[in-house]
This record gives structure tokens, sequence and C-alpha cells, in this order.
């Protein structure tokens, strides 16, 4: 399984761990890695609920010395306006983490659009089979539960490429395991899908 990689001059920090790299975030580690190519000081980073965006932008934030505004669509314009202005006065990275860009990310304030619209955005998309693979493995792990490879083989061909999929799963066979004493196994797993709805009880 690859974890989170980031060049050697930078040092570790504890919740590197819990980062699972993938082509979905390729592209936007990449981008933070090498920010003194950035065009300004700043960056927008979109992507689903639960992508690992928040924790993503806490590392940033430990290894960069960066400011970091999480769910900047919902803060005040002119809390953001002034937050771009002094990132580029200091010269210290400022992330801003979103849902979306505009135009879905709506901007009322003309200077703030201006100033966004001048922002490198990067995005994390929804995982593909390695990364869903990856993400299984490691937050079973983390509630203590060992995942055969033939259980991860059965539920990715039935479930949405989603983290929020992924994670109601996950709850779901944690739940299950706790209540029969189970490990996780394929009958397991299959259970775990009918009571989420994914799968028919049929």
């Amino acid at each position: 399984m690859s974890q989170f990689a980031l060049p050697f001059a930078w040092p570790a920090v504890e919740d590197e761990r819990d980062f699972c790299r993938g082509e979905a975030n390729a592209a936007a580690l990449r981008h933070l890695e090498h920010r003194a190519l950035w065009p300004v000081m700043a960056t927008l980073l979109t992507g689903p609920r639960k992508s690992g965006r928040s924790l993503l932008g806490r590392i940033f934030v430990a290894k960069a010395g960066a400011t970091l505004i999480d769910d900047a669509e919902r803060r005040p314009e002119e809390e953001l306006f002034h937050a771009w202005n002094r990132a580029q006065a200091d010269r210290r990275p400022l992330l801003l983490i979103a849902d979306a860009p505009p135009p879905a990310w709506h901007i009322r304030l003309p200077d703030l659009k201006s100033r966004i619209a001048a922002t490198p955005h990067v995005a994390i998309s929804e995982p593909d089979d390695a990364l869903a693979a990856a993400l299984f493995e490691r937050l079973l792990g983390q509630r203590g539960l060992a995942a055969a490879p033939d259980v991860i083989a059965y539920l990715l061909p039935r479930i949405e490429r989603s983290y929020v999929v992924i994670l109601r799963v996950i709850d779901a066979l944690d739940q299950l395991s706790l209540a029969r004493r189970s490990r996780v196994t394929v009958p397991l797993a299959r259970r775990a899908l009918q009571t989420i709805g994914v799968i028919d009880d049929s």
C-alpha cells in the first residue's frame, strides 16, 4: 500500500501515516510539494468530502508553515480577501479548501473573485480501485480489523467509488464484526452491503 511521500528535505509529521497516496490525489500532492513554483502564495484545494483533503491541509501547514482555511466557501468573503492579501505580503502560503471551485462556489465580492481566479486550483477526485483497496486496508486496520484480500476483492466491484460510501461500508463491517464477534469475511462483507442497502437482501 502506498503512503504519503514527500521530498527528503521535509521532516515527517505524525498524521502523514494516515494519508494514502493514489492517482486520485497525486496531482494535488505534487502541487503542494512544489510550492516554490506557485504563481501566487495561495492555492485552492477541492475534493469530495472524506477524501482526506483536510488532513492533507494540516500536513501541508505543519511542513510549510502555511495558513489553512477549510470550508472556504462557507467563510466570510472579506476574511478570505484579507487572508489572501496577507499571504502575498508575508510570503506565507495560504491553502484554501472547498467542495468545488468557482463558478460552483459563487463569490460575490469582485476583488475576492479576481484573486481566486488568479489562484492555482488542484483537485482530489474520487478513488480508483487501487486507492479504494488501500483505504479499506488502512481504515479497517485502524479499527483493529483485518480483511483478507478476497474480502476487498469482493467489495470493490459492488460499491460506488466514493469516500463516503467506503466509510459507510467500514462502519457497517465494524458494527457487524463487533456484534457477531466475527472476523471480516466475505459473508460478513455481503451482510454489511445488505445492511446499508448496496445490495438487495433477496
